[in-house]
């Protein structure tokens, strides 16, 4: 039956991504158990207060999960040779995601009067959530441009 719903595409050869392709999926693995340990390390000690909003909390934290669990869902694909996978990951998690991870403390730095002001109030914990948010970021810093070396331009072409 082909050209129906019930189509089935034939099975792609089972070639091992090259290894620029294995290193991006690590690193966007990375990213992401960095992202958990931040987002964990930030809703735990807010749901504590007893003013805490926890129907909010939740659901964002809900929210950043299933974002997450895409991601990871996308960086499989990618593994498998889907060049949508590795354009959305580009779009998504190289440009926006990175975006949104650099502009907060970036935001913070450029409103301090001198750069020693931001480190005035650390803590052991926002340092741990710091250190998190800069695991993040270079773990993405390496696996976006992975996806884009020629050894794996040549990988998603042949798919």
């Amino acid at each position: 039956m082909t050209g129906t719903v019930f189509s089935v595409r034939p099975a792609r050869p089972t070639a091992t991504p090259p290894r620029a392709v294995r290193v991006a999926f690590v690193g966007l693995a990375v990213a992401l158990l960095a992202g958990v340990a931040e987002a964990i390390g930030r809703v735990t000690p807010a749901l504590a207060r007893d003013e805490a909003d926890t129907a909010g909390l939740t659901t964002g934290f809900g929210l950043r999960m299933a974002i997450y669990l895409l991601v990871l869902a996308l960086a499989i694909r990618m593994t498998h040779g889907d060049r949508w996978a590795r354009l959305l990951l580009t779009v998504g998690i190289g440009m926006l995601g990175l975006l949104s991870l650099i502009i907060e403390p970036l935001a913070a730095a450029l409103s301090a009067k001198e750069l020693g002001d931001v480190f005035i109030d650390l803590t052991p914990a926002s340092f741990l959530l710091g250190a998190f948010r800069a695991v993040h970021v270079a773990a993405v810093l390496v696996a976006i441009p992975a996806l884009h070396t020629r050894p794996a331009r040549r990988y998603f072409r042949k798919r």
